[in-house]
């Protein structure tokens, strides 16, 4: 080989990785085919906009070290300029509507640009404390300037406005909008997470690591901070194009810091060190916002429950307690640690069942007295006000107790065990 000249390498298609893509493109493609409801389809696409809203936040807080208390000014921005092209577009402006997520990320971005420029100059505390601060002045404005922000009922608008995508498709029906944010949200997944491997990226995960050592080898920390919180903000933007279509009205809510605590929340409850934990994150995000607040006023209750549990027992969130499951499944010793699993399960639901009894029993008692004492459970109407519920939940509670203790112990001994003998294979 002549001298200077670059060697070839083959490298074999990673089918591993072709086999999950294709498998993810393949459930948003099949998904309405088992969930057509209106409902459905509504909390799909509601799901699906919080997962490229958590995504782009976890940019910041997983991948580089950076906790944003006001990521919400991102995504809000991006929805109240998205909305009032949708509402161009009505009065006559040649622009697709499919393509107005694309107009928030843009928005977004700007706006990383402007606030991105302060924010990042600090790191840690002072950077979480500027980012609050930031959020609270947009939200503030949204009050001050109803000329763009539309005040305390927000800008509303007609998602069926120009001219129909390929002649046929307005975004009307709700399986419409479910099949754009299902296409955006692919795409800006998989853009995510190329983002992840490339040489910014990597940088990106060392300063969160080890800023100092970073400017030892001639990076500048700041900026690399900055450049990923303009990409954040770009991909947040494209989440609230998104909702500004889903929902057809963007309010003060958008920019508020209650919103930009929740993605927080269950940012950290999916997962921050993996990059498919906010995913799973914004699927509970769904049951516990749209589906378990339409069933009990106990939600936030429950919420901040599962929340406090996640922290004690599994600080690094259910993707991290997923990924720990691989060495021993890969290592095939899962069977010998399931049965004490099907045990936590049972324990867990067991404490479940009396949580759940107790509170709504409470709630009843507190909350709707004057409606009577006889609440109905499944189908059963429970006398709440006698002593044999309340018995039945100190039983459950006992049970579950009981359980919980003989499944902690089977699940650390297995688990130490399991592992011992795995280290010293490795070792060997």
């Amino acid at each position: 080989m002549a001298q200077g000249a670059q060697k070839i390498v083959f490298r074999p298609l990673n089918l591993a990785r072709c086999i999950i893509w294709s498998g993810f493109a393949l459930l948003l493609l099949v998904l309405p085919l088992f969930f057509n409801k209106g409902f459905a389809l509504t909390l799909m696409c509601q799901i699906g906009t919080i997962m490229i809203f958590s995504l782009s936040f976890n940019m910041l807080l997983g991948q580089s070290g950076m906790l944003s208390l006001g990521h919400a000014v991102y995504s809000g921005l991006g929805a109240y300029f998205a909305i009032h092209m949708l509402n161009l577009i009505g009065k006559g402006w040649l622009f697709p509507v499919s393509l107005l997520p694309l107009v928030g990320g843009l928005a977004g971005a700007l706006f990383g640009v402007l606030f991105g420029y302060v924010t990042t100059k600090k790191s840690g505390t002072p950077f979480a404390m500027i980012t609050l601060g930031i959020g609270e002045l947009v939200f503030a404005m949204s009050l001050m300037f109803p000329e763009f922000f539309g005040g305390e009922g927000g800008v509303s608008s007609n998602r069926i406005a120009g001219e129909p995508l390929f002649g046929f498709i307005t975004f009307g029906p709700q399986i419409q909008v479910y099949y754009l944010v299902a296409v955006w949200l692919f795409i800006c997944t998989a853009a995510m997470y190329a983002f992840t491997h490339t040489p910014l990226g990597r940088i990106a995960n060392a300063v969160r690591d080890n800023p100092e050592r970073v400017e030892f080898i001639g990076y500048e920390t700041q900026r690399v901070r900055y450049l990923v919180l303009i990409i954040s903000g770009f991909f947040a933007g494209i989440a609230g194009g998104l909702g500004a279509i889903n929902f057809e009205i963007v309010s003060s809510e958008n920019v508020s810091a209650i919103r930009s605590g929740t993605v927080l929340l269950f940012t950290f409850i999916g997962g921050v060190p993996f990059f498919f934990g906010p995913m799973i994150g914004a699927v509970i995000f769904g049951f516990f916002i749209v589906v378990l607040a339409t069933i009990t006023k106990a939600w936030l209750l429950y919420l901040g429950l599962f929340f406090v549990m996640m922290v004690m027992y599994c600080p690094g969130g259910i993707a991290t307690l997923i990924m720990m499951q691989f060495p021993i499944v890969k290592a095939g010793r899962f069977r010998e640690i399931f049965p004490s699993y099907c045990l936590a399960v049972a324990a867990g639901l067991t404490l479940l069942a009396a949580l759940v009894f107790a509170v709504e029993m409470i709630y009843h008692l507190s909350l709707e007295a004057a409606a009577g004492t006889t609440k109905a459970f499944f189908g059963y109407d429970v006398e709440v006000a006698s002593a044999t519920p309340w018995l039945g939940v100190a039983l459950l509670s006992g049970i579950g107790a009981v359980l919980f203790v003989a499944a902690r112990r089977g699940i650390s001994t297995h688990w130490d065990r399991i592992m011992g003998d795995i280290i010293r294979s490795q070792t060997a």
